[in-house]
């Protein structure tokens, strides 16, 4: 299939490469709301159990065959990608469904929406279908990859539902968590499908008979957005009090630089070898502070204090992941309180033009996000999120807080004294 063409409604091609990556992607306008890409796997029209849902809430399928890699932005558009490793996918999974969910909005207000299929390892594309026909959706079936006779195929599909990831996913199986509902004397209906003003292309096919062993809790699909205006939110009140907490920051240039990508680690031209460091500066409850860095191999710890470890470096910042660190919230009564920052250790002299996103994973609730927004200022390390220990629970707090060191002050030392650490600071390196 030629790189530009789109898929009628309904069309297939061969999948002859083993992994695949598959993008969703849409203008990105005022006013457009946030759109959300998941996939369900698929034994005879059903999921087995909950956990055959990935999505931003559950990331990973246990089988390591798809997985949630997140949103990017390029120049005037935004994409949400999925990783597809076909050799992985379990034998009794005969389709994986890609869907979309609109959040703060249905479909008609979504510019440009497609769905492609890259070969993973050469990035050539597969196939691509341009949605072209939404109006009320806010959930969209955007296409599926299927096995026939031991091959791997893509569909377009196109079919929507005007009552979300919610309504989605119930169709296909899942038991999805009500939260703050009321006792509920009855189930609510199934929701069906919008109809469309041409007959569907694609009808799902009759219900297989439920998973003998239900998922022990139900999937909780709901998310938290910080903001200026609403900066704080409890981790108890969002479920995720227990498990572990997964903390990353992901970033592309904001502005478009000739013969360039927007991925970040595309961008040499103008910044060098952009290395960002994710660190953490804590004190424990028996009065002990500390730091988590890369800088001096401060990796930190996840089962022992400080019950916080740093993943790895990213050196390159090209990493499709960004940044991750961890949080052992099973030790959360001996944390005091933890600030989340990020230092520039070399290839920019500042955070200005850089889009960041910070996304706070529990292991157990509700993705908690948010933007850095614009940076105005020289400053080379920004305070993302103050993590307090309240007594009953954990507070957390969005920063965004650009910092400017002053003349040979340290990124680390000038967080400390933002915060009031009172530690002793030496030279490191990494």
């Amino acid at each position: 299939m030629g790189a530009s063409m789109s898929m009628l409604k309904g069309a297939n091609v061969p999948v002859t490469a083993p992994s695949v990556r598959v993008e969703l992607g849409w203008r990105s306008a005022p006013g457009t709301p946030d759109v959300d890409g998941s996939a369900l796997l698929l034994k005879a029209g059903k999921v087995r159990s909950d956990a055959d849902f990935v999505f931003y809430n559950q990331a990973t399928h246990a089988s390591g065959a798809v997985r949630h890699d997140g949103k990017g932005t390029g120049p005037g558009t935004v994409t949400d990608t999925l990783s597809v490793d076909l050799g992985r996918v379990e034998a009794d999974i005969d389709r994986i469904v890609v869907a979309a969910s609109a959040d703060g909005g249905n479909f008609g207000q979504v510019p440009g929406l497609y769905v492609r299929l890259l070969d993973a390892a050469s990035g050539a594309e597969v196939a691509r279908y341009d949605s072209q026909d939404a109006t009320v959706e806010t959930a969209f079936v955007l296409g599926e990859l299927y096995r026939r006779q031991g091959a791997w195929k893509f569909r377009s599909v196109g079919q929507g539902y005007s009552s979300g990831l919610e309504g989605l996913a119930t169709d296909f199986g899942i038991s999805v968590d009500e939260p703050q509902q009321a006792a509920a004397p009855t189930a609510p209906a199934r929701p069906a499908p919008v109809a469309a003003p041409a007959p569907p292309s694609y009808t799902p096919p009759p219900p297989a008979a439920p998973p003998a062993a239900p998922a022990p809790s139900p999937v909780r699909l709901s998310k938290v957005t910080l903001t200026k205006e609403a900066p704080t939110v409890s981790l108890s009140k969002q479920g995720g009090n227990s498990g572990e907490m997964r903390v990353n920051l992901s970033w592309q240039v904001r502005k478009q630089f000739k013969g360039w990508g927007a991925k970040l680690g595309r961008a040499v031209a103008m910044h060098g070898d952009l290395d960002l460091d994710l660190c953490a500066l804590y004190e424990l409850t028996d009065g002990r502070k500390g730091v988590v860095q890369a800088l001096g191999n401060a990796f930190g710890a996840l089962h022992q204090p400080p019950f916080i470890h740093l993943d790895g470096d990213d050196r390159t910042g090209g990493s499709a992941n960004g940044e991750n660190l961890s949080i052992n919230l099973d030790h959360k009564n001996q944390l005091r309180r933890v600030v989340i920052f990020v230092t520039i250790y070399e290839g920019a002299r500042s955070f200005a033009d850089l889009d960041a996103t910070v996304t706070l994973q529990p292991q157990n609730g509700a993705a908690i996000d948010f933007s850095l927004g614009e940076c105005t200022v020289p400053s080379t390390v920004c305070a993302l999120a103050l993590i307090t220990n309240t007594g009953s629970d954990l507070l957390v707090q969005r920063e965004a807080r650009f910092l400017v060191p002053e003349r040979g002050v340290s990124p680390q030392r000038t967080i400390d004294y933002a915060y009031g650490w009172g530690m002793n600071w030496t030279p490191g390196r990494k």
